[in-house]
């Protein structure tokens, strides 16, 4: 009998266990070795437990190090390492390739014909082209519709499983309660919370197969969140991506997002509020380039605030969503904005408070300024969080982290909440387009 090819899983604790149990546990001649963490603080060193990975792997399989990645190679004699994260630049993508085959390796990308699930229910996938796009706002929006027209509707959320992975390999979220209970990170906060507060129930996870069968027994039409700018883990019916009016051009010049580009029934055009018409020239003609096929509309995020007058004439720190910032390359959001608009005397610059691992991570976002980015993966850095923001010496924490500050953290500065809502701008509304995409697979499966 031939013996198993020998390989790795690049990833960053979400797709890649998604591919290893859609795609390696179906096809045995693929030995998993080990998988390889980035991205995300505090995620190596662990193990992918043998209750998820099957009677194959009595020992689990470890998680190493990505920086590690040439010496396991050579450890496990590795033929295949399987590129399973999101968000790179592809020159970054071809960087990590060429490290790869320097060690001796082929390198592999896997698609969704071989990952995603196929749900009984209609979906709608919502993705985006780079993280912090607004999609969650526009999936958020498209479940309020749904309810309002009669449907129940289930999200499911693109996976966060940053603890331990049994107890997180199937998580329903529909109360506060379920946030403590779960002992949910900021970033999965960030997430989860907005639809919570809107009474919309999401599910997310590690083991997609047990959690699609949850989320459809409890609703007409399911609904995929996804993260950062990966492509769904659901075969989408209508499949509708974002687009950031303010990173033109970063639609096709990142990994996966030109994926869900190029394949998307809908392209939203988001943020258009900011910016001048020759980009969304540009974008639109990169569209009509590369999806000519694809519906357009434009949109832009609402910016709200709790109490804006308190906002005039103070020094100001501006808290933002976290991802968005950091692997989004994102400078400034909502928050930023809100504190412009309303008069704020200063915006305060944290790097020379910061503390611990808000520090380490100014130094390894050098793009970040005045902004804090709510970073909470660990109780640790949640406490380096609380500590940077009450040592700037703010009159005010302008708050645009979806998860509220005031929930995570017992503050001694005063805390306005900045938030963001879905604003369709023009085209085609966005509800009777999906109605139009729901009711064509419909008629052809008749």
């Amino acid at each position: 009998m031939t013996e198993p090819f020998n390989c790795l899983i690049m990833g960053a604790a979400g797709r890649d266990f998604h591919n290893f149990q859609t795609f390696f546990r179906s096809h045995p001649s693929f030995r998993v070795c080990a998988f390889t963490a980035a991205q995300i603080p505090n995620i190596d060193s662990r193990t992918f437990p043998r209750s998820l990975a099957g009677p194959e792997y009595p020992e689990g399989i470890p998680i190493c190090s990505e920086l590690q990645l040439p010496q396991l190679i050579r450890q496990f004699k590795v033929d295949f390492v399987f590129l399973s994260y999101s968000d790179l630049s592809h020159a970054e993508v071809m960087h990590k390739a060429a490290r790869v085959q320097a060690s001796g390796a082929s390198f592999v990308l896997l698609g969704p014909q071989h990952t995603q699930l196929i749900s009984s229910k209609p979906v709608i996938s919502v993705t985006a082209v780079r993280t912090g796009a607004g999609k969650s706002p526009v999936s958020l929006w498209l479940a309020q519709g749904i309810l309002r027209n009669g449907f129940r509707a289930a999200v499911i959320r693109h996976p966060m499983p940053y603890g331990d992975l049994e107890t997180q390999a199937v998580q329903r979220f529909a109360t506060f309660e379920d946030l403590d209970r779960l002992n949910c990170t900021v970033e999965e906060r960030e997430e989860y919370q907005p639809y919570i507060e809107n009474g919309i129930t999401i599910f997310s996870g590690v083991d997609y197969n047990a959690i699609l069968k949850l989320a459809e027994a409890e609703a007409d039409i399911v609904l995929w969140d996804g993260g950062n700018n990966d492509f769904s883990f659901l075969r989408p019916t209508v499949s509708i991506v974002v687009v950031d009016a303010l990173r033109p051009g970063h639609e096709i010049g990142y990994y996966p997002g030109e994926t869900n580009f190029l394949q998307a029934d809908i392209v939203v055009i988001n943020k258009v509020g900011n910016v001048c018409p020759e980009t969304l020239t540009g974008i639109r003609e990169r569209i009509r380039q590369h999806n000519s096929t694809a519906h357009v509309i434009e949109a832009d995020l609402e910016i709200s605030v709790d109490q804006p007058e308190a906002i005039a004439g103070m020094r100001v720190l501006v808290v933002e969503d976290g991802p968005t910032l950091t692997h989004g390359e994102m400078s400034y959001g909502a928050g930023t904005i809100a504190a412009r608009r309303y008069g704020a005397h200063e915006i305060i610059d944290p790097r020379p408070h910061a503390v611990g691992s808000l520090a380490q991570a100014f130094q390894d976002f050098p793009h970040l300024g005045n902004v804090v980015p709510a970073l909470g993966y660990s109780p640790e850095q949640l406490r380096d969080l609380g500590e940077t923001i009450d040592g700037c010496g703010a009159d005010i924490v302008v708050d645009a982290s979806p998860c509220r500050l005031s929930r995570v953290l017992n503050l001694k500065t005063r805390i306005v909440r900045a938030s963001y809502q879905f604003k369709q701008i023009s085209g085609v509304p966005l509800m009777e387009l999906v109605r139009q995409g729901l009711q064509e697979i419909h008629a052809v499966q008749r």
